[in-house]
């Protein structure tokens, strides 16, 4: 065979070292010098099919348990409300689908929005599937986008299964779980009922090292010393995770490491990072304010309210208002510091 018609590449890789003239070389090809190449191309195959038929299995019954708050109520909200919610003003063709009511009362073209237990006759499912673009919903100009194909699924399980409303989750009193086994941690079981209905599971329990390693950096924000790790190595008490966690609150890092997260938030700097980048003198107290509350675990009420009307407490004590004089939101952020711009800010 001449050689010219075999990739020099499938000689090199098979026989490099009986070739050492290429212009008069001659190789007889035979079926074993494509037995690697077979075998490679089969292995792929079967392990592509291996991984298409080891997918987790699904929890069908969770699959059919679609409700309004978790399922409905956010497509409504982020394709319908706009024109047909709690605003008023806004409202279109007298429909309000944030409520049941409004939501299956006849309306004047003579249908109905949402008809229970018959996706048929309900409006919504034929204005949301339609491709006219006179009757589509939500229209083009509207620039909602429109429902996809999941999302149109849900609502018609939803509208066969009944249409049933729900208060909104916030005013919904949170059910006490089930009480979990003696063996587990109160949070590990109920993080594990949620794993198993996506069919995942908890990690292995972490070392020492590594337990006492993740809780210091989540605390503090810095990692454990040596004598740290191995004082807690050494701690056979029932209560060492307890006790760590005790000495990590305690800890003034930990206060710097909860406003590390509300600064950044809060746009802090102290200067003003536009143009020469000056500085600004009368930040800094109130990043030691928001530092300390929580050092002192201040109350979440009372730690928004000090910041944005802590002068009009009654009888408002000093560490009240500190926050307030300290900065203005509109004064943290990186400004220009000319006259015009500095009236403007804050006006």
């Amino acid at each position: 065979m001449d050689p010219a018609m075999v990739p020099k590449i499938f000689l090199i890789t098979l026989h490099l070292w009986q070739i050492d003239d290429w212009d008069n070389a001659r190789f007889q090809i035979r079926p074993v010098h494509f037995v690697p190449w077979i075998a490679t191309l089969i292995f792929l195959i079967s392990a592509t099919a291996h991984a298409e038929n080891t997918q987790p299995e699904k929890d069908n019954s969770q699959q059919t348990a679609v409700t309004f708050n978790q399922h409905i109520r956010p497509i409504l909200s982020e394709h319908c409300f706009v024109c047909h919610g709690p605003d008023e003003a806004n409202r279109e063709a007298g429909l309000r689908l944030d409520q049941p009511d409004g939501a299956t009362a006849l309306l004047d073209s003579g249908t109905y929005a949402i008809v229970p237990h018959n996706t048929t006759e309900s409006e919504i499912i034929a204005r949301t599937t339609s491709d006219d673009i006179d009757l589509i919903m939500p229209p083009p100009s509207a620039k909602l986008g429109r429902l996809s194909s999941s999302d149109i699924t849900l609502l018609k399980q939803w509208i066969a299964n009944g249409a049933n409303y729900e208060t909104h989750w916030a005013f919904i009193a949170p059910e006490k779980p089930k009480p979990s086994p003696p063996t587990s941690h109160p949070i590990d079981d109920i993080v594990s009922r949620r794993l198993h209905k996506h069919g995942l599971h908890l990690q292995r329990k972490a070392s020492r090292a590594t337990l006492l390693r993740r809780a210091t950096f989540d605390l503090t924000g810095l990692p454990p010393t040596a004598t740290e790790v191995k004082s807690f190595q050494e701690n056979s008490s029932p209560d060492a995770y307890t006790q760590l966690l005790d000495r990590l609150l305690q800890s003034p890092r930990y206060g710097e490491r909860m406003a590390s997260d509300w600064l950044d938030l809060a746009r802090y700097s102290d200067s003003y990072g536009f143009q020469r980048d000056t500085p600004r003198p009368t930040m800094w107290p109130w990043r030691d304010w928001v530092i300390q509350s929580f050092n002192d675990n201040i109350p979440w009420d009372n730690f928004v309210l000090w910041q944005l009307a802590g002068d009009l407490l009654p009888n408002a004590t000093q560490e009240q208002i500190l926050p307030l004089i300290a900065k203005t939101h509109d004064s943290l952020h990186m400004s220009c510091s000319h006259p015009p711009a500095v009236v403007q800010s804050k006006q």
